[in-house]
């Protein structure tokens, strides 16, 4: 990766970026092409994805910069709406690279099949029988898909969970089995399903209750994926603020989201900002990851922050976050969609546990952006100068015609659409 083409690289037009990333050597000749025409998803393939397709719907795609991940440099594929965010996990990952950058860990890739059963006369006496029969049910789920076997996947253990009735809630006893899964590259729902819908009959006999269910589980706490960063207070220093101070404050401002669910949701909702447009960038499903983290973000009993920042013995400022990332690199939209399959060559073709490293980092590096904003000059000066440019298009200004407009709504009173249709009017023709 040649850095000095990206130099200043918000400022360009889309052209002169796509131009900057293969001068870097990060895309191709190929890459510039499918750039140039949008990643368009073909119509025949679109209408075989869902049901009643009548249209594609369009996002901005764009790329984190600066991304240093165990020692490895990355441009970040990021697909979402909402303005800031790449400028954001950029600027975050400019100063965690010069601090070392991400390091990772990845738990081994298990995920969680769940058989749900109702009517058990005995929760206890039946959940140690499922224990006693573990290899038989290994042995009938992988005989529901030997393919996954084969390549060295499949059903490796067994769990159950004896659920007793809650009265306040008014629910009845249930024995939850879960099946422990390898799904190796592929985040694996339908590999899962199969198996877990499979065993069903054959608990029953074993547990004398009845099923109600099997299916995949999205808490994924058998494949969690955890960054760290650290961070000298040298390279946190602001205009106003010390190295010290920020640090100090970033620290607080995490205090206060592990202890206030109504901030935890906020600051939580930042880290999935950054998260979410690479899970949709890379053709996985986001509804999915979200999910997972903000149940793990409860798992205490009380919703709490997902990242954690600390003051190391001698004075950096020290990040982690963890979270379930249940993700693939083959299977579903990953293989059929242009923007998928390109977000992965731009990637270079990571394996599943090199993409779940990407992604952690970048929700770490989103959340660190975050908050030294927030602490620091406020949230509001990044946002409103690009709503700035928002009014700016939406009160019609064209080409040069929206920077015009975008500066002098900043400098204006009043910053709303009124005041940008006002300005352009007064533009010359």
């Amino acid at each position: 990766m040649e850095k000095q083409h990206l130099h200043k690289f918000y400022q360009k037009n889309r052209t002169e970026r796509i131009e900057a990333l293969a001068a870097a050597n990060i895309i191709s000749e190929e890459d510039k092409l499918a750039l140039t025409d949008h990643l368009a998803l073909p119509e025949e393939t679109a209408n075989h994805m869902i049901e009643n397709q009548i249209a594609t719907y369009q996002l901005p795609y764009g790329v984190g910069l600066n991304f240093l991940i165990d020692g490895k440099e990355y441009a970040v594929p990021m697909a979402m709406e909402e303005p800031s965010v790449i400028a954001a996990a950029s600027s975050a990952a400019k100063i965690i690279s010069q601090a070392g950058g991400f390091e990772t860990t990845i738990q081994e890739r298990t995920m969680i099949g769940q058989i749900v059963l109702k009517d058990v006369p005995d929760l206890e006496a039946a959940k140690q029988v499922v224990l006693d029969h573990t290899e038989d049910i290994l042995q009938k789920a992988n005989e529901a898909h030997p393919s996954i076997v084969k390549r060295g996947g499949g059903a490796k253990a067994v769990e159950a969970r004896p659920i007793a009735a809650d009265d306040q809630v008014q629910t009845p006893d249930f024995l939850v089995v879960h099946l422990h899964i390898e799904t190796l590259e592929a985040m694996g729902a339908n590999i899962i399903d199969t198996m877990a819908e499979a065993i069903k009959p054959y608990l029953e006999s074993l547990t004398n209750g009845a099923a109600l269910m099997g299916i995949l589980s999205n808490y994924a706490t058998e494949c969690l994926a955890t960054a760290r960063c650290q961070i000298p207070v040298s390279l946190l220093a602001r205009a106003d603020y010390s190295g010290e101070e920020v640090r100090d404050r970033i620290i607080e401002a995490c205090q206060i989201a592990i202890v206030d669910p109504y901030r935890a949701t906020t600051h939580n909702k930042g880290i999935m900002n950054g998260i979410d447009a690479v899970v949709l960038a890379t053709g996985n499903d986001f509804r999915s990851i979200e999910a997972g983290a903000h149940a793990y973000a409860a798992r205490s009993g009380q919703y709490r922050s997902l990242t954690n920042w600390t003051k190391a013995e001698n004075g950096d400022l020290v990040g982690t976050l963890t979270i379930p990332l249940a993700i693939g690199t083959v299977g579903g939209s990953i293989s059929i969609h242009p923007g998928a399959k390109f977000s992965h060559k731009l990637l270079g073709n990571p394996s599943a546990k090199e993409l779940e490293s990407i992604i952690v980092s970048v929700g770490l590096g989103q959340n660190f952006s975050a908050i030294k904003a927030l602490v620091t000059e406020g949230i509001q000066k990044g946002h409103m100068g690009l709503h700035a440019k928002s009014l700016a298009i939406s009160a019609g200004a064209k080409g040069e015609q929206v920077d015009v407009v975008t500066e002098k709504l900043k400098q204006s009173k009043n910053m709303n659409l009124a005041t940008a249709k006002e300005i352009l009017e007064q533009l010359p023709n």
